[in-house]
Formats: C-alpha cells, sequence, structure tokens
C-alpha cells in the first residue's frame, strides 16, 4: 500500500464538502472561522505571545484549523497523488507521517467548521455577524463535544510526532535536500506546509508540551459550552 494512501481518503472527505457547490455555506464557513480563529487567538493571547509560541501560534491557526489556505494545498495533494510514486522517493517517511497528521486536522476542522455554517444559515439571517451568543446555541444544537474531542486528541497525537519524528538534525537535511526536488516536481505547498512545522517548532523545547497546553485550556471552553455555562468563551 502507498504510503500516501490516507491523503486519497481525506481527499475524498474534503471534495464532499457542500461548501464546494454552495456559495452561501462558503461565505458562511468564512464567516464562522473567522469567528473561530479570533476566538482562539483571543483565548490564548499571553500564551501566543510568548516569542516561542509565536510560529506555532501561527502555524496553528493558518494550517490546522482550515480556512481559504486550505483549498490550494488540497488542490496540490490530488495531483501529488497522481504521483505517489515520485512524491514518496521525495519525502522521508516520518515527513509523510506527520505531513499526513496535519492535514487530518485540517480536514476534520473544516467538516466540523462546515456542520457550524450550515446550522447558522438555518437558524440566523445569512449576513447576522456572529457573535458569541449565536456561537454557543449553535454548538450546543449540534452536539460536537465528543468530535471536538477527538480533535485535541488528534492535535496532541500530532504534538508527540512533532517531537519524535521532526527534531532530529538527520531528518531535518534529509528534508531540506528534497526542496529542489519538490519545486521540480511542482510539490512547493505540500512541502512548503510539512516545512512550516518545521520552522514553528524551531524556537521550542517542546511542541508536545505547547499543544497540550492549548488542548487544556480548549477541553474546558467544550466542557463549559455543554455543561450550558452562559459565558464559556471568557
Amino acid at each position: 500500500m502507498s504510503k500516501l494512501a490516507h491523503f486519497d481518503d481525506l481527499l475524498q472527505q474534503y471534495n464532499a464538502f457542500e461548501y464546494h457547490q454552495d456559495p452561501a455555506i462558503l461565505q458562511r464557513l468564512n464567516d464562522a472561522q473567522i469567528w473561530l480563529k479570533k476566538r482562539i487567538k483571543d483565548t490564548h493571547q499571553t500564551y501566543f505571545n510568548e516569542p516561542e509560541n509565536q510560529l506555532m501560534a501561527q502555524y496553528f491557526l493558518n494550517r490546522l484549523y482550515g480556512g481559504p489556505d486550505f483549498d490550494p494545498l488540497a488542490l496540490q495533494i490530488e495531483r501529488l497523488l497522481k504521483y505517489a510514486h515520485k512524491a514518496e522517493k521525495l519525502l522521508p517517511d516520518n515527513a509523510i507521517k506527520t505531513g499526513t497528521k496535519s492535514v487530518s486536522l485540517a480536514v476534520l476542522a473544516m467538516q466540523l467548521d462546515e456542520q457550524i455554517a450550515i446550522q447558522l444559515l438555518k437558524d440566523y439571517p445569512a449576513n447576522a455577524p456572529i457573535t458569541d451568543e449565536m456561537m454557543r446555541q449553535t454548538l450546543l444544537k449540534l452536539d460536537q463535544k465528543e468530535q471536538r474531542l477527538v480533535q485535541l486528541q488528534l492535535l496532541d497525537d500530532l504534538g508527540e510526532a512533532l517531537d519524535k519524528y521532526m527534531r532530529s538534525f538527520m531528518m531535518y537535511a534529509a528534508f531540506k535536500m528534497c526542496k529542489s526536488a519538490a519545486h521540480k516536481y511542482n510539490f512547493d505547498l505540500m512541502y512548503e506546509f510539512i516545512q512550516e512545522g518545521f520552522v514553528a517548532m524551531k524556537p521550542m523545547k517542546s511542541a508536545e508540551k505547547f499543544i497540550k497546553t492549548f488542548s487544556t485550556v480548549e477541553r474546558d471552553i467544550i466542557e463549559k459550552v455543554h455543561s450550558g455555562h452562559p459565558d464559556p468563551f471568557r
């Protein structure tokens, strides 16, 4: 079996999202993700602003939590699968494993956020600014608690993988050697997606510690939402 086989499953999930065919859902998805990312920034502002954490915080928000940055990457993954035999020779195994975890997280985030967008369209005017109360009510109605906890567990797993596989000097050296070949075969975005993970880790002592600190706070927010707390996001 190809080492890239799981990417094919993820791509099928991505292509099945309703927002690809429905501009109203796409717009509301963008609105919802802007709200979600702002909420995350506000919640973790002090932690994210620590110098060693800034690059990883950007990687979180721009790569692992979906959004428009993922769409061109998905197109490149589709192309990459057509040339899987070349890509597998270019990228080290552990980089592929870690990249798969990252893409899995991005696709799951898009799936859950699309559900939010669709529910918002059902319950509120399409142009209504999203408020904390709208989001609280929507999350309660969708009951995404278990899926959001799975999302955080996958995030914790990624932190462990980043520390285990991506801190090796030999690993990084092997990955850097792939850059020219990745450019030659037009796999630049996929290479950059993984490269950003390397760069984000560099100032940190442990990606796992950073992520688990983040996910602990997020689990508390999930519990507050689903226990009926009137203001769970603050």
